[in-house]
């Protein structure tokens, strides 16, 4: 009964449509022409303004149309006429001979060929064609539910019921722990009982928290694929609309609709665009936003409650989250999706290289080595970046220097070989370089080179890529400090053999000052002892912030913190300093071998430094086959030794 309403409701302005077309169409059919009486038509034939008239007989009048000229506002203007005579022979004579004197064009035509059909084609068409239109509007308004029209909708869930996904937990690499947590949901969506004899209670909701790239929903993409319960998700986008109550309605809708199916599971990503801090817009708050949250709090943990409805979350700013949105009850767990260590990186890799073709020297976990913080988006962006320049250089296989210039092209953008340098900035640019290089291979601490190029890519003139000799979860203080003095060379090395400095340091002297300042107000690696101030590196959420005062601490203690980042800056610098004092000899080979070949991988710059000749088999490019085997060797030694040490202190 409620869906007949419906419709007539959404028939009932049409069917009025259709009535008021109805009535306008005869005289919209009628155009510019107007019927005349017989003596009007005859004194206009005696003025001379008509110009041609087409005589029809029939059975009982004369039809005549004609045109005639008519002035309007000084102009000639032609206006189409009509009018009828009585059928008799004396009339038609009569017309025939008035028109004959005024020299007026007749043409006699036959009522048979008249186009009758043809008339009321023309007229039927403006109602057929409403008619059709206003049965496709129905049907497409009736291809909802029970025949309402989309407007009915508008507060009903956007939740997506994922079916046959073929991602599994075999396409997720280097995330062991988290596929056991989340593989814990679907056994007990299988298999409950074996659950409940033990006590034990799902958690009701799961967030997944890490920063962007790390496959938070590509773990809940697997999960719907190992499922073989109802899998909804949605964005946490798809509740806010500008309309108060309607995000609070879908949401319950959603959960409706999961009660239905239960057991069942919810995907909610990025749920931080709905699920902020209440209290916090600026200039009184969102209550749209906040209605959704708070609907969204009662659902999955209120008065009625959800038994057999997990709901998955994911988010990189659980920072921002409301706290009544992350207490036990409502997500009782939380997950963190780092970015994956070596050991993880190269099962990364070698899943996103399943369809991909490479030559036999590509070893995976060399490529680990080289890429240090990259998340699982970028390590498949650089697998297909290199497939992508193998197939621009036409090879048959993804070679390794495909894959190094890719991790170069991901790390610093495409290598600029068109931008022109004067020769003194060229000079300028590899003694930078090799500043970097020899401070990396005379500390103990410093990161270990891999590979310098004075090749420009995006704002940099030149390229240095440094890692960590050992992959550790923890820094110390030394360790710190060198990697500080590894920026200053650089520009250490400018001032020494060029008596002046450039902009080129710029973006060294900004991660050098961060990790100083990091040093003495978060890591209690001072003068000013284990004291932790402000922070000013933390993501800022502002309706939170806004109001806070951003420094806790007094006038003088921001002066020592200054002081100290001074001196540690300081000392580091003059470090470098002492160290390319001690190494110019060997900094200016490394330098004139960049300006020769441009490029040098990790084992050139060592065999410059240790005894100033290049290895035999470098000819100008980096011999991927020759020179990753025993770095990978020296690499896979270090890193069995910090596996050993871990266990130990296990």
């Amino acid at each position: 009964m409620n869906n007949k309403k419906g419709l007539l409701k959404s028939l009932l302005p049409w069917l009025i449509l259709l009535a008021g077309l109805s009535v306008m169409i005869p005289f919209l059919n009628q155009g510019n022409s107007h019927e005349i009486k017989y003596n009007e038509f005859v004194k206009v034939v005696q003025d001379e303004k008509v110009q041609s008239v087409k005589i029809t007989p029939s059975s009982l009048v004369i039809d005549v149309d004609g045109v005639y000229t008519k002035k309007v506002d000084g102009q000639k203007k032609e206006v189409s006429f009509s009018t009828t005579i009585p059928k008799t022979d004396s009339e038609l004579d009569s017309l025939i001979n008035l028109l004959d004197e005024k020299n007026v064009q007749i043409k006699m035509i036959d009522q048979n060929d008249r186009g009758i059909f043809m008339e009321i084609v023309m007229t039927l068409l403006p109602y057929v064609l409403i008619i059709g239109a206003m049965f496709f509007l129905v049907r497409m308004m009736s291809n909802g539910a029970g025949g309402n029209a989309k407007a009915f909708e508008f507060g009903n869930s956007r939740a997506k019921l994922e079916k046959n996904s073929k991602t599994r937990f075999s396409d997720v690499a280097g995330m062991d722990e988290e596929k056991e947590e989340v593989k814990e949901l679907v056994d007990f969506l299988k298999t409950p009982k074996k659950f409940s004899d033990m006590g034990a209670k799902i958690p009701r909701g799961v967030l997944l928290v890490g920063p962007p790239g790390t496959g938070k929903t590509l773990l809940a993409r697997a999960v719907a694929g190992e499922a073989n319960v109802p899998f909804y998700s949605i964005s946490g986008s798809e509740f806010v609309e500008m309309f108060v109550g309607v995000g609070a309605g879908r949401v319950r809708d959603m959960f409706k609709k999961a009660k239905q199916t239960a057991p069942c599971i919810i995907f909610i990503d990025e749920i931080d665009a709905v699920g902020r801090q209440r209290g916090t817009g600026m200039g009184g708050g969102h209550d749209e936003r906040e209605q959704t949250l708070n609907q969204l709090l009662v659902e999955m943990d209120g008065f009625s409650g959800n038994e057999g409805i997990i709901v998955l979350a994911a988010t990189n700013r659980a920072d921002v989250l409301d706290p009544a949105l992350l207490r036990p009850g409502r997500f009782d767990r939380q997950i963190q999706v780092a970015n994956p260590d070596k050991a993880a990186r190269a099962k990364i890799l070698a899943v996103h290289a399943r369809n991909k073709k490479f030559t036999p020297d590509v070893n995976f976990e060399n490529i680990a080595q080289r890429t240090p913080g990259f998340s699982g988006a970028e390590l498949s962006n650089v697998l297909n970046e290199a497939a992508l320049l193998a197939v621009r250089q036409n090879h048959d296989l993804i070679t390794m220097a495909d894959i190094d210039e890719a991790v170069d092209r991901v790390m610093g953008g495409p290598a600029k070989k068109s931008r022109k340098y004067t020769e003194k900035e060229r000079r300028l640019v590899a003694y930078h370089e090799a500043g970097h290089a020899v401070i990396g291979l005379t500390l103990e601490d410093a990161n270990k080179v891999q590979k310098v190029t004075i090749v420009p890519r995006g704002q940099a003139g030149g390229y240095n890529l440094m890692t960590p000799k050992e992959e550790t979860y923890f820094q110390t203080k030394s360790q710190l400090k060198a990697t500080i003095a590894g920026f200053m060379g650089g520009r250490v090395a400018e001032e020494i053999f060029f008596g002046d400095v450039s902009s080129g340091a710029h973006n060294d002297i900004e991660q050098a000052t961060r990790i100083a300042r990091m040093m003495v107000t978060e890591l209690g690696m001072s003068e000013l002892g284990p004291i932790q101030y402000d922070s000013e590196n933390g993501q800022v959420f502002l309706g939170r912030d806004y109001t806070q005062r951003s420094n806790t601490h007094s006038g003088q203690i921001a002066y020592e913190i200054d002081v100290q980042v001074r001196k540690l800056i300081d000392e580091c610098y003059n470090q470098a300093k002492e160290i390319i004092e001690e190494n110019r000899d060997k900094l200016s080979c490394i330098a004139e071998a960049l300006l020769e070949y441009e490029t040098l991988a990790g084992e050139d710059i060592e065999s410059l430094f240790n005894t100033g000749k290049m290895l035999e088999h470098h000819n100008g490019t980096i011999d991927e086959t020759k020179t990753e085997e025993p770095v990978e060797t020296e690499k896979k030694e270090s890193l069995d030794d910090a596996d050993d040490l871990l266990d130990e202190m296990k």
